[in-house]
């Protein structure tokens, strides 16, 4: 037996006040992007890994990544599966700071009860957040010194209701990352969020990641990433922990496609999340 979701009303007031300013800026910044000079240099993504980039898009520029996923989810009984089409988009102002608008775009869920052969479906669209992201250092091989950014982000409910979260939620994250020998990088990322439980109450929980990348022949790079997505009290969603990799292919200085894959390493984290990308610089 299949049960539909219920239909729900979102808050077109919030929506229209919030979706139309970031659509009219997307059009902005794409029309300043299509007049730029382009740069000699090769774009660099804040995707696949969890990890975000220390580096901005520059002045003058638009760069949009999307992507594709999928997930996995058996626990309690139940068998979970989902797909998501999370976007990114960043819109450089100068040399060290970047705008950024991100959402995890369409949702559906699909849940089902073997035992029983009840089946919950459900479909619509995620919340959306609004950023900035700071360069506030260059990193220098040489010296050991890591390029260095830090990332202020704000989720807005502007979902459907059953995938809107409650409230602002404002995080905090600083990213970090090493060149070293042979190619290789190593990146890390502490942060902070504030968010509110099912009853209402607002909490604070953390978040930490380590990636390893490498920079292979041919435009290939590879990853590897251990990720504490959240670190939390139980009542509040308890710890996120998950083993990432992936590879990105550099098809031309402005475009990337890449392939990821996370598995969750505790019973709170999603067990397989699989997922492709695109990602094109104007």
């Amino acid at each position: 037996m299949v049960v539909p979701a219920a239909s729900c009303s979102p808050c077109h007031a919030l929506r229209r006040a919030l979706l139309w300013p970031a659509s009219a800026l997307a059009f902005a910044a794409l029309s300043i992007g299509f007049t730029s000079p382009a740069r000699a240099e090769g774009m660099v993504t804040d995707r696949p890994d969890f990890v975000e980039s220390s580096e901005v898009v520059g002045p003058h520029r638009v760069q949009i990544e999307s992507g594709l996923d999928f997930d996995r989810d058996d626990a309690g009984g139940l068998r979970a599966r989902g797909r998501s089409t999370p976007m990114l988009l960043r819109i450089g102002l100068d040399e060290r700071l970047e705008l950024r608008v991100e959402t995890d775009g369409a949702l559906r869920q699909d849940v089902r009860d073997p035992a029983t052969g009840l089946r919950i479906r459900q479909s619509g669209t995620a919340d959306t957040a609004l950023g900035v992201k700071w360069h506030n250092q260059e990193g220098d091989e040489d010296t050991g010194r890591p390029s260095t950014a830090w990332l202020l982000h704000v989720e807005l409910p502007t979902g459907d209701r059953a995938f809107r979260g409650q409230g602002w939620r404002p995080s905090l994250r600083y990213v970090a990352e090493w060149d070293l020998p042979d190619e290789v990088s190593v990146g890390v990322m502490p942060g902070v969020l504030l968010d509110k439980n099912e009853s209402g109450d607002r909490f604070a929980s953390g978040m930490f990641a380590i990636t390893v990348g490498k920079d292979l022949p041919g435009g290939w790079h590879g990853f590897v990433e251990l990720a504490a997505q959240q670190l939390a009290a139980r009542r509040n969603g308890g710890n996120v922990f998950t083993f990432d990799t992936g590879v990105a292919w550099s098809v031309t200085d402005d475009l990337q496609v890449d392939a990821s894959l996370a598995a969750g390493l505790n019973r709170n984290a999603t067990d397989l999340v699989w997922g492709v990308g695109l990602s094109v610089r104007f």
